[in-house]
């Protein structure tokens, strides 16, 4: 770490990476300094595009290389637990795109580890950092809406029928929980806890076998409920609502909020926008940074525990549908 500068390394070259990667000009603490295909040729025009210095034709040679500080894993889910594995093995710090794993056993296995071997390792849930999203945070700290008694998140999308797309396909864990839903229920998490006290959930299992849409009531103590709702077939306004005895707080498209509004009963509105050049993943980046060069393994914004108890909700309302993967 040279002049308090992370050198990254970027485990893959689809949509994702690119998104982050093009973040990484605008943060503060780090550099694109690798990625690693798997071949080299997507590797090197990957690194030609994004002006990177070092590009590899494998995971395990990115993972290898010494001055590679911290790699975002950005592969589809089902290979996260084994990509992440590749990383920590090599002593790296480990930044993992959402969903962490597909399963809590498997997140499990790699917290065991990461604590074991004292390396960092953060779930990539990037609207945990969005600047929007903390002055939200802000506010409920402050107590500027009373006491919180629910929250209402949705995340959906209708995408194109087609059966071998990997949202729709059960081989690569397609289906709306773990791509949309995530979202409303970590959003849920940050608000309440990620430990309810009971979980109600519907879903409309398609033809392909994964969920197309789905519904989920979390219940919390002293009544407080959380409404989460996702779809990958059906558009939704996703938006999210905290409301608390004396108001409540509206955020637009949360899962990459750039305004959030604060409504406290008799007062005037107060309005929160984030003017940032970035698309937001820069933020999740510079928490990595700040960890690592502050010698902390885990960040405080989202714990390894809660990702846990997060998946853990996952996966209790997968079993209440009865969906398995097939590599399950």
């Amino acid at each position: 770490m040279e002049k308090n500068q992370i050198k990254w390394g970027i485990l893959g070259t689809g949509w994702i990476a690119k998104q982050f990667t093009e973040d990484l000009a605008h943060a503060s603490n780090g550099i694109a300094y690798a990625v690693g295909s798997r071949t080299k040729e997507s590797a090197s025009t990957f690194a030609e595009t994004h002006k990177i210095s070092h590009f590899y034709g494998s995971y395990e040679e990115l993972a290898q290389d010494p001055e590679v500080d911290a790699i975002y894993v950005a592969t589809p889910h089902p290979f996260h637990k084994e990509n992440v594995l590749t990383c920590l093995h090599a002593g790296k710090a480990v930044l993992c795109e959402k969903p962490f794993t597909m399963n809590a056993a498997e997140l499990e296995e790699l917290v065991h580890y990461a604590r074991a071997n004292k390396l960092f390792l953060m779930e990539g849930m990037w609207t945990r950092f969005l600047p929007p999203i903390r002055k939200v945070n802000e506010w409920l700290q402050a107590g500027k809406i009373g006491e919180v008694g629910l929250v209402k998140a949705d995340f959906g999308f209708r995408m194109n029928w087609d059966p071998k797309h990997r949202l729709l396909n059960p081989d690569l864990g397609g289906g709306a929980l773990l791509d949309a839903g995530i979202y409303p229920v970590s959003f849920a998490s940050m608000v309440f806890g990620s430990n309810p006290e009971k979980i109600l959930s519907t879903a409309y299992i398609g033809e392909t076998g994964v969920d197309e849409q789905f519904s989920i009531i979390l219940s919390y103590p002293s009544g407080k409920t959380a409404s989460l709702n996702g779809a990958v077939r059906l558009g939704l306004t996703n938006e999210a609502y905290i409301f608390g005895t004396n108001g409540y707080i509206h955020i637009p498209s949360f899962l990459n909020a750039k305004t959030a509004t604060l409504h406290v009963n008799n007062e005037e509105a107060i309005h929160y926008t984030d003017d940032r050049k970035s698309h937001g993943y820069t933020f999740e980046a510079e928490e990595v940074g700040r960890c690592l060069l502050n010698g902390l393994i885990e960040s405080t914004t989202i714990p390894l525990e809660e990702s846990i108890g997060i998946m853990k909700i996952l996966d209790t309302v997968r079993g209440q549908w009865g969906l398995k993967y097939p590599f399950e």
